[in-house]
């Protein structure tokens, strides 16, 4: 059985050493995890919604009726640049409280924390992703 992406944070959150972490974030690389760090820590990503919690209704565990496994690919859809050129601001909105209400309640919070550019697990650093993911994140205001 596949893990989402709530699960995959919950049991890194639960890895006590930072090596055991890195390796858990790399074992685990799927393209979902990789696109939310992204999100959450590259500068030169522009999310083309307003800052804090949208309004919407988080779905009910027993019935989500998609995954944000697959549904990660949207995520273009909402950072300034082509696929945003010339879309009304209130259809990226809409579309992104669509995805928020169709994937599990815990992966909606992790994808609020994308936008808000805001760290997305307890122990996700900034520097443990680049450390995990080489190259993945582009600009920062990291310093290395």
């Amino acid at each position: 059985m596949e893990l989402e992406l709530y699960e995959i944070l919950e049991r890194f959150e639960n890895i006590k050493s930072k090596n055991e972490r890195v390796k858990f974030l790399q074992d685990n690389s799927i393209p979902a995890l990789k696109d939310v760090v992204r999100g959450c820590y590259d500068s030169t990503l522009e999310f083309m919604l307003p800052a804090g919690k949208p309004p919407y209704t988080p779905n009910r565990p027993e019935s989500v009726p998609s995954s944000l496994r697959r549904l990660h690919r949207q995520f273009g859809d909402f950072v300034r640049g082509r696929r945003t050129q010339g879309v009304p601001q209130f259809k990226i909105e809409r579309k992104f409280v669509q995805l928020l209400e169709s994937i599990h309640a815990e992966d909606a919070e992790i994808v609020v924390k994308m936008i808000n550019k805001e760290q997305p697990a307890k122990y996700l650093t900034e520097g443990l992703a680049r450390e995990a993911f080489p190259g993945l994140i582009k600009g920062s205001g990291f310093d290395e």
